[in-house]
């Protein structure tokens, strides 16, 4: 199950969709409000979202599964290891950080999320998408940049907002981390700014045996940057880890 990153949708795992089928079973749902899926009426908040997850995991038939999400999406995942602790099988924590927001990036996202409200997403364009790129794709993988930002120009107003409220009141995560019984991965970009590799050391010092993946020429969306590097690394994971057999 992985768990996209804000503001694209599920469209963003494509190459995981494609790249990993080869070892397991790939679920990529649309977070509230985003691609194919519905705002509804709840106040913003992750556990909302994990709870979705959980719903999708009983609509499938599966009772565990390996849980990774990547910025927005490892919030999520984070979340649910929370509330949902024994549907777990792995973990994957891509691009994110356990720490929550201090007050400047709570009241940062809630003036994005005002301005996207009453002016549309020329916000995202201008302010969130220069961030979520790498240095070395956006001087030399011109198509992925392009393919990023018509996923931002896509994303509705109404859930851009809603999530960003929801991950400005996400508690810290270090102890959810510390807490965990199953493997887990931490994958980050070399180029990543928005969380870099300092965050995902942190996340893996709070946990017994944590291992960092650092993914050479990406940003803040190494899945999407460099996939193939990416999957290769949930492959080795999976198998050394799981056993790698489909479940």
């Amino acid at each position: 199950m992985l768990l996209h990153a804000f503001p694209l949708s599920s469209a963003m795992w494509l190459a995981q969709r494609e790249g990993l089928a080869k070892v397991c079973r790939v679920i990529t749902p649309d977070l509230r409000g985003f691609g194919g899926s519905r705002l509804g009426e709840d106040e913003p908040s992750l556990d909302v979202m994990a709870d979705d997850v959980a719903r999708l995991l009983d609509e499938e038939g599966i009772d565990r599964a390996v849980v990774g999400g990547l910025s927005m999406g490892g919030y999520v995942t984070m979340a649910f290891c929370r509330r949902h602790p024994d549907r777990v099988l792995g973990v994957i924590l891509a691009d994110t950080k356990a720490a929550e927001d201090p007050p400047a990036a709570r009241d940062n996202r809630e003036r994005i999320a005002q301005a996207v409200l009453t002016e549309g997403s020329e916000v995202l364009v201008t302010e969130v998408l220069p961030a979520l790129i790498g240095r070395t794709t956006r001087e030399r993988r011109a198509m992925v940049f392009g393919r990023v930002k018509g996923l931002v120009q896509s994303a509705p107003p109404g859930a851009v907002a809603w999530a960003q409220r929801a991950m400005a009141a996400r508690p810290d995560s270090f102890e959810t981390l510390g807490a965990l019984k199953v493997p887990l991965l931490i994958i980050v970009g070399e180029e990543d700014e928005l969380s870099p590799p300092s965050d995902a050391d942190a996340m893996a010092q709070a946990v017994p045996e944590g291992k960092v993946e650092i993914i050479p020429r990406a940003g803040h969306l190494s899945a999407v940057e460099q996939p193939e590097a990416f999957n290769a690394a949930v492959i080795e994971f999976l198998k050394a880890e799981l056993g790698g057999g489909r479940r």
